[in-house]
């Protein structure tokens, strides 16, 4: 059992930047792939991006590329997103999510591929 708690979200201007936190409880949290998806309102979830449960490899939807950057902490069961140069179609609810580690990063950009998800943070982007 994985518990995800995010934090870090808030409401930035245009160009701004902000760095999502999620917290995982479990002594299990290493052997996870962690994942970020977002969910504007009225849209349905969108990955943005993931880790593999070493850090070695990240996966990226292409609308993120050079902006987004996820990073995880095996030692204090921590998982980022450091997000740059903010639009405001970025505003959405940002959910990190755990998958057990089965095959390689980049068949985890689908929802159902993960086990446990958290109750999100909000991330406004004013223009």
């Amino acid at each position: 059992q994985v518990q995800l708690v995010e934090s870090g979200g808030g409401l930035v201007q245009a160009g701004g930047s902000l760095r999502l936190s999620c917290a995982a409880s479990g002594r299990t949290f290493s052997s996870y792939h962690m994942g970020w998806f977002r969910q504007a309102p009225g849209k349905e979830r969108e990955f943005v991006a993931a880790i593999s449960w070493r850090g070695t490899s990240t996966y990226y939807v292409d609308s993120v590329k050079g902006r987004f950057t996820i990073s995880r902490d095996n030692a204090k069961n921590t998982v980022d997103l450091q997000i740059n140069s903010l639009k405001p179609e970025d505003t959405a609810v940002y959910y990190c999510a755990a998958a057990r580690a089965m095959y390689g990063i980049s068949s985890y950009s689908r929802g159902n591929a993960y086990d446990y998800w958290g109750q999100g943070t909000q991330v406004t982007v004013s223009s």
